[in-house]
């Protein structure tokens, strides 16, 4: 039996990217990374990664732009990419991570 999990960032969610199915998942809901069997290093990427987030919105003006240029978007995604496939791998099998972010472009 697999678990599933969704990977995006979220504004005002500055501890996980990870969302089980299930909102009575024993993992919480959105999820708390220090249930999972994750290292450290991976737990700490993805939390520095969601607190990054935060500051690409305008919180002063939420529908305009992002402060974030071009470069900074491209560096952010590459990043995040880096942390799914590491958070992939020390899953393992037993595990489903959808990613489900919205690409800034």
């Amino acid at each position: 039996m697999h678990c599933y999990l969704r990977f995006f960032f979220s504004y005002g969610v500055s501890d996980t990217p990870l969302w089980p199915n299930d909102v009575d998942s024993p993992y919480g809901y959105p999820c708390d990374l220090q249930r999972l069997p994750i290292s450290l290093a991976t737990r700490t990427e993805l939390v520095r990664l969601c607190e990054c987030y935060q500051a690409s919105l305008d919180w002063d003006n939420p529908g305009g732009p992002s402060p974030w240029p071009e470069e900074q978007w491209e560096l952010f995604e590459q990043q995040a990419d880096a942390a799914l496939a590491a958070l992939q791998h020390e899953l393992g099998d037993g595990w489903v991570v959808m990613d489900r972010r919205s690409r800034h472009r």
